[in-house]
């Protein structure tokens, strides 16, 4: 159950963090962003691998590499919008699917 709720805030928090990158925001904000979202991606990957969950597994290491600070891509800023926003619906489709097992 504890891992239940960390993984939900965690979740909550890259929400958070993706939807605020649609605004317009200092370039320290997409390093920060790009190395929080990279961190978030691998540690749900790693819990859901753990849980089994092998769909989600792939979903979330896509997302840590897509949003890796170290070899990064280099998208427009339109572009990076438009991810962030899947982005967060696919957290948000996470959570939901996570809440209703």
């Amino acid at each position: 159950m504890k891992n239940f709720i960390k993984e939900n805030w965690i979740k909550i928090l890259a929400i958070i963090i993706l939807l605020c990158a649609v605004l317009d925001n200092p370039y320290g904000y997409y390093q920060f962003l790009r190395w929080s979202i990279m961190i978030i991606g691998g540690y749900l990957a790693y819990l859901s691998y753990i849980s089994k969950k092998s769909n989600w597994t792939f979903i979330f290491i896509a997302i840590a590499v897509l949003f890796n600070p170290i070899i990064p891509f280099y998208f427009s800023k339109n572009i990076w919008q438009i991810l962030d926003i899947v982005t967060a619906v696919i957290f948000s489709y996470s959570l939901i699917n996570n809440k209703n097992k």
